[in-house]
């Protein structure tokens, strides 16, 4: 059986998340440092094994302050804990798909599944062979020991439990292996 491994493109891929700040509006930050792969046994993806990381220091939010609050003790503890990592598998669930595996941040694992929304294969001007995916999901960031909170004098949650993960990610075509029966 031929197996093809995929690795990300970080120059035309994204990691972002978004959180409700007050209850009445989002904030939105990235991951820009991030790497990953897929290992698929057709271009359909069906099936394919996937691994991802993030750089915690790489937290992007636009604001500096706030960056480096998400960065401390109160969140990601980028200090003792400098990578989130995934690794999962790509699977078919009623014709839509999913990614399904081991989410691990601050040294706790979870399963979480996310939609996929595979774009296709297509071969760029250089003569690469690219694979594109969008994928969402959501995850309740307590339960990964981001567990800082506070509440406003008038009783709003200033940064909600829930954080909506968003990826962009276009995968390049590496090499074929051939594994034997």
């Amino acid at each position: 059986m031929a197996t093809t491994k995929w690795i990300i493109d970080p120059t035309h891929s994204e990691v972002s998340f978004k959180v409700k700040h007050l209850v009445i509006s989002t904030v939105t930050g990235y991951f820009r440092k991030f790497e990953g792969s897929a290992e698929s046994a057709s271009d359909s993806f069906e099936g394919a094994t996937v691994s991802f990381s993030a750089d915690i220091d790489s937290i992007d939010t636009n604001q500096t302050d706030r960056d480096n609050h998400l960065k401390s003790a109160d969140f990601f503890d980028a200090a003792n804990h400098p990578k989130l990592t995934f690794t999962g598998k790509i699977s078919q669930i009623d014709g839509d798909y999913k990614l399904i595996g081991d989410l691990t941040m601050r040294e706790t694992t979870k399963q979480v599944e996310l939609d996929v929304d595979f774009g296709g294969v297509a071969g760029d001007p250089y003569g690469q062979t690219k694979a594109g995916f969008e994928i969402e999901g959501k995850v309740n960031r307590k339960e990964f020991g981001l567990a800082w909170s506070a509440v406003t004098e008038a009783g709003s949650v200033v940064v909600s439990d829930q954080v909506k993960l968003i990826l962009s990610v276009q995968l390049v075509k590496q090499e074929q292996e051939v594994l034997a029966d």
